[in-house]
This record gives C-alpha cells, structure tokens and sequence, in this order.
C-alpha cells in the first residue's frame, strides 16, 4: 500500500509538472495579458491555478512584486491571481498617434483629412491687398476715364441710362443722332416718342428706353428747371434713374466720388473675393467700406476696365494679367501667355476703344478712337 501511494504521488507530481509546463508555453505564445486570462480558463490551468508547484510559488512572489513596474504585463486571472505573460517578457502596448483619416460613409478608400482648415484672410490684409489691387490696375490704366461720349451732365445722364443691357460702343455710335436732333431736355421732353424709338432702335429695349428718357426730360424740366440735379436722393427720383446711374453722373460730371456698380464691378470684385454679396447696393456698401472715398470714382473706372479688357467674364486672360499674383481666382482663365494676349480686348488687343470722342490722354497712351455706327 506505502508503494502504491508513493507511486501515486510520484505521477500526481508529474502531472502537476507537465500540467505547469503546458501553462508557461500557452502563455508564452499569448499575444497579450488578455489571452492568457482565457488560456486559464482551460482544465490544464483550472489544475495549475488550484494546485500551485512549491517549487514555482517563490518566482509568483517575485513576479507579483514587479507586476506594479509593468501593469500591461499582468492581468487577474478567474481566481483573482495575478497572471505573468511570458515570464515577465510582456508586450509593451502600441502608442496610437493621433488620427488623422476619418472613413467616408459608402466608400472603400481612406480619405485623409487637412490636419488645419484654411486660414481666413483678416479685415486688415483684406484692406491691402484691394488697396493694392487698385494701385496696380491704376499703374495699367492711368488714362480710364467714363467711356461712354458726353459733352455735359445732360448727355451722360440720358446715356447712362441708354447703356443698360446694351455696350457703351453701341450707345456711343447712337447719341450724336439722338442729341443733334434733341440737344436740351425740354427738346426731348416735347419729342414724338415714335421718332425718338427710331433713333435708339440699335439700343435694343428701344421702346422701354424711349419712355425712359423723355420721362426724366420731363421731370429735369419740370422739377429742376431744366438742369440736371447734383444731388444722390434728386437723381434717384428720375425715371430711370437708379443708383449706378446717379453714381456715374455725380463722379464724372459734378466730381463727386461714387461707386459704379455695373456688371464688370459686380463680378470682378467678388471674384477677387473683396465681397461675397450679390446685391449691387451691399457690394457698393462692402467694396467701399476698403477704399478711402476719395478713391471711389477712379476705382470703378480701374476695376470696369480691367473686367472689359483682361478680366473676362468667361475666359479671363490670366496669363496676361497684370494682378495675377494677388488674384485668388488666378487659372480660372487661359494661363499661357501667348495665348492669353490673344483673348485681349479694345487697346490692350490692338483694337479701337469705345468712345468715338475719347480724351487726348487715352489717345496719347495708343489708344484709337471707336468708328462711327455704320462705318466698316
């Protein structure tokens, strides 16, 4: 019987080693503290976690002293022991750096996101870049000026007006018929309105242009004796008569600074990104807000000119731009520069201007006079 039990004993002890063994290999080969939590619930670790080695219990003390040093080596098992993954050989875990991909919802690929959103242009470098903008267009264009054909403020008024949805080159070639025949506005007041339509038929809208123009004849002659008023709330009351009108009479008849909101402004200006406003009285309001008043007529005149010559509305020059590098909008357009100076319009092209009766600076800078309507 002493035999038998020590024989007995003898293969529980080696159960008890090999059992010790498997333990020590399937922890070693765990990737992580969390594995061998699992491997111990297994019978082979039930037997190791219940029936501990005597030999093994002193290296557990020590292993248990350090574990506080590596708290990502050792995790408590089902008996609330603390399990040592590969005899103190743990892992370090992997530091994950900041992300810097979101997933986009029905999408494979990884789209990767700025890590900072585009810096906004501040009021203040706002301010000088349009300031700059002028400066340079007013180096380009020293000799702008109005470029529709008038001898007093009557005359521009009445071709202002006729100018709308229509060029300035059209309204120039049919004024001299309209003012030889009705030079005043109490000639234009008392006209036969079917004679009038004859005259502006080339304007297009002639009809609408007619009733326009013999209209605020009437009011200049009946409410202003006859003169042209140099006031923003009088002009305004005209038939006809808004506030790009008024602006063009009042800078460039009385001098009196004012912003010419026209096509070319609206669109040059937001696409410079002075403004993103779309009604003309806000972008008058916004665009001068960054200008001194003083500077209100010669900038229209700059910014309507350069729109007209370089600034396309479909097909800028932008290879022949003289403000390129301060333009946000630059390869919009055509960038090779042969090409672009191909795209130039009137003098800057080679070609004759707007005004058959343009000022003697505009022609000193080479610039030529528009023909007659008819001619060529």
């Amino acid at each position: 019987m002493g035999e038998q039990s020590s024989e007995s004993g003898s293969k529980t002890a080696k159960k008890t080693k090999r059992a010790a063994g498997e333990k020590a290999v399937t922890e070693r080969d765990t990737a992580s503290a969390t594995s061998a939590g699992e491997a111990s619930e297994t019978p082979a670790g039930k037997a190791a976690a219940g029936k501990p080695s005597a030999k093994k219990a002193p290296a557990k003390k020590a292993a248990a002293k350090k574990a506080p040093a590596k708290k990502s080596a050792a995790v408590k098992s089902s008996a609330g022991r603390p399990v040592v993954a590969a005899a103190g050989r743990a892992r370090k875990p992997a530091v994950v750096p900041e992300r810097t991909t979101v997933d986009v919802e029905g999408t494979a690929p990884v789209k990767t996101v700025a890590a900072r959103a585009p810096r906004e242009e501040s009021r203040t470098a706002l301010v000088r870049r349009a300031r700059r903008i002028d400066r340079e267009l007013a180096e380009v264009y020293p000799y702008a000026h109005p470029e529709l054909d008038f001898d007093n403020p009557f005359q521009l008024l009445v071709a202002t007006v006729l100018s709308a949805q229509t060029t300035d080159l059209r309204v120039n070639q049919t004024t001299p018929a309209l003012f030889a025949k009705y030079p005043t506005p109490e000639d234009l007041a008392a006209a036969v309105p079917e004679e009038v339509e004859e005259i502006l038929r080339p304007c297009g809208f002639f009809r609408a242009k007619t009733r326009s123009v013999i209209g605020l004849s009437k009011a200049l002659t009946e409410e202003f004796g006859g003169e042209v008023p140099g006031r923003l709330e009088d002009l305004v009351k005209l038939p006809g008569v808004g506030r790009k009108t008024a602006f063009v009479v009042l800078g460039n008849a009385f001098g009196r600074p004012g912003i010419t909101v026209d096509t070319h402004f609206q669109r040059l200006v937001r696409r410079w990104k002075w403004t993103d406003e779309t009604d003309p009285d806000k972008i008058e309001a916004a665009v001068g807000a960054l200008f001194p008043k003083s500077d209100w007529t010669d900038l229209s005149h700059h910014v309507i000119w350069h729109g007209r010559r370089i600034c396309h509305a479909r097909k800028p020059a932008c290879g022949a731009c003289p403000i390129a590098p301060l333009c946000p909008a630059y390869g919009e357009g055509e960038t090779d520069p042969e090409k672009a100076r191909k795209l130039l319009k009137y003098e800057k092209g080679g070609f004759p201007g707007q005004r058959l009766k343009p000022p003697q600076a505009y022609l000193d800078a080479g610039g030529r006079p528009a023909p007659p309507l008819g001619a060529g």
